[in-house]
């Protein structure tokens, strides 16, 4: 082993990395005897991708391919790529993974990158390729928003995440740290994960059935420059840690979770509401968002930092203005708990109440799976190329339920559950 190999893999600890590993296969995709499983990562998460396909295959997967990403090459693109490359994405890539999914294929994320790797690059260019990339992933998003198949989202500590999120400490000692942040985000410093994600399961059912039991037409938030209500679509179901997709496997998408999540009615959030953590996009940090609402829509938006960035992402589409999710979750999350911004939306939105921009769950409708595009939409649900979380929840956020006869049910006080 060369010392940098060392350097490298020393402050990762194997074991529960293994156990990180062994959850995303049990727990977040129960991989199916048979079934493929599409991996995509950064190059280096490449340990981790080892080991699930180490655990995919003794669960008895039928082929495992990955697709890695890497940050040195990503950046070769802005500093040498030609102008009109910008507004290219390599479609045939998401055909191939759209078919695939249409033949049951299991879908595996890795995240790892550095969330703030464009910032340095003309915003332009990265709206230009990232809205490419919006259109050419289209087919395959479309399959994953919809459930068609078992997907899961899990994370990996690289060296330039962790120089992020702990930039005053030395790079192995930021590795370890974020290391150890994921791994007890993702419960897998349990000796037992897989029980106590089942246990974890189990808590955030309870949420979703007694949600879906209140059956709310709105949710009305009141707060420091919070004054919202958003109308919740028409049959809207809540959701929450594992759910089953339409081929009929039960999984948990998101490694780690904490919230329970439904779908607003696009044409009915009326009021302001400002963010309560920044908002990491494509290497920007958006900070102190601050919208309007009217029928629905954003009329205003003001942020104190990215406010460029934000502008250009609400006019992506018309439904980038609208609301596609809300998700309740406690102010005493571990996440929230453990007082990092991770920026990365896999962690960031597990610490706060949030709500999403953009393209809406078809899941999060009662027979969901039964709608047509045009049921959705007639029932409030929102459509777009962009679903950006960001976090409106704090220990001073009082969420109440309004009924449709106008009757009110305490949902949350100081940011928990009521």
């Amino acid at each position: 082993m060369t010392a940098h190999q060392h350097h490298i893999s020393t402050p990762v600890d194997p074991v529960k990395l293994d156990r990180l590993a062994e959850v995303a296969v049990k727990v977040g995709l129960q991989l199916q005897e048979g079934q493929d499983l599409l991996v995509t990562a950064p190059t280096v998460a490449l340990p981790l991708v080892r080991r699930i396909a180490e655990h995919a295959y003794k669960a008895g997967a039928g082929l495992v391919t990955p697709i890695f990403s890497d940050e040195a090459v990503t950046l070769s693109r802005y500093r040498f790529g030609h102008d009109g490359s910008f507004d290219r994405a390599a479609s045939w890539l998401y055909d191939g993974m759209s078919k695939a999914f249409a033949a049951n294929t299991a879908r595996l994320a890795i995240v790892g990158d550095d969330p703030m790797l464009l910032s340095s690059e003309d915003p332009v260019k990265v709206a230009r390729a990232s809205k490419a990339n919006s259109i050419a992933y289209k087919p395959a998003l479309e399959r994953i928003v919809t459930f068609d198949v078992n997907w899961n989202i899990i994370a990996y500590p690289s060296p330039s995440w962790a120089r992020r999120v702990f930039p005053d400490d030395q790079e192995d000692v930021a590795v370890a740290r974020l290391a150890d942040a994921i791994f007890a985000a993702s419960r897998v410093d349990n000796d037992d994960a897989v029980a106590a994600w089942k246990k974890h399961n189990v808590t955030l059912r309870n949420r979703t059935d007694w949600l879906n039991g209140q059956r709310f037409s709105a949710l009305q938030y009141s707060g420091p420059g919070t004054d919202l209500t958003i109308g919740l679509a028409d049959g809207h179901e809540w959701e929450g840690g594992a759910s089953t997709a339409k081929n009929g496997i039960t999984c948990n998408a998101n490694i780690p979770t904490e919230e329970v999540f439904t779908t607003p009615h696009a044409r009915r959030v009326e009021g302001h509401v400002v963010s309560s953590k920044p908002l990491s996009y494509q290497g920007s940090l958006i900070d102190n968002i601050a919208v309007k609402f009217e029928g629905g829509r954003i009329v205003e938006a003001k942020a104190s930092k990215g406010e460029e960035v934000l502008n250009k992402v609400l006019d992506t589409d018309e439904g980038a203005r609208r609301l596609g999710e809300v998700a309740l979750v406690p102010h005493s999350s571990p996440i929230s708990k453990s007082g990092l911004l991770f920026f990365n939306t896999l962690f960031d939105e597990n610490a706060a109440c949030h709500i999403a921009l953009g393209q809406c769950y078809s899941k999060c409708f009662v027979n969901g799976t039964r709608l047509t595009p045009e049921q959705i939409a007639a029932q409030g649900g929102n459509k777009s190329l962009i679903h950006i979380d960001w976090m409106i929840g704090s220990d001073q956020i009082d969420i109440d339920g309004i009924h449709a006869d106008g009757r009110r049910v305490p949902v949350f006080r100081k940011g928990e559950w009521a």
